[in-house]
């Protein structure tokens, strides 16, 4: 009994090597575009979801203090730029958080709330916020209030650990 040459199978083994290659590659290539795809919207859903929950927030203080002039209908929070930018759902869960604190200023008279302010300063200066595993602190800049919208200017820092 003879044993066949190693030589005839070299270019089928060759080209089986490549094959293989070529679909580890492929698989590569198709998994991270899965995942920056998945990745994007992901982070729109997140964005949608805390836009939601403001509106609705927003919403019902409106209903609530529609009669009232002078009362504090809504509260819009900008985080200063920073450089380089932080990422937009840190901003965004942060910026619920705040939210979240300074809803005990809905409703309140917008001509007596100086005290109010002087107040809120001082709780949340330097205040700590932990989002995705990293802290944060903030510290307000300024307060305006206007037809019914207080607008908080807060800068953004990140704690080193």
């Amino acid at each position: 009994m003879r044993v066949p040459q190693f030589e005839r199978f070299r270019p089928f083994m060759q080209l089986a090597a490549v094959f293989a290659l070529g679909m580890l590659a492929g698989s590569v290539v198709y998994n991270s575009l899965f995942h920056a795809a998945y990745n994007r919207i992901w982070t729109e859903k997140k964005d949608l979801q805390i836009e939601l929950e403001q509106a609705k927030i927003d919403l019902q203080a409106m209903k609530k203090y529609s009669k009232r002039q002078t009362a504090i209908k809504e509260i819009k929070i900008t985080i200063e730029d920073h450089d380089p930018p932080f990422d937009t759902l840190v901003v965004k869960e942060i910026t619920q958080k705040l939210q979240t604190e300074l809803n005990v200023l809905r409703g309140r008279n917008m001509y007596d709330i100086d005290g109010d302010a002087k107040m809120v300063r001082i709780l949340l200066n330097q205040k700590k916020y932990e989002v995705r595993d990293k802290e944060y602190s903030i510290q307000i800049k300024t307060m305006l209030v206007s037809e019914g919208v207080l607008q908080v200017w807060v800068e953004l820092k990140v704690i080193a650990s």
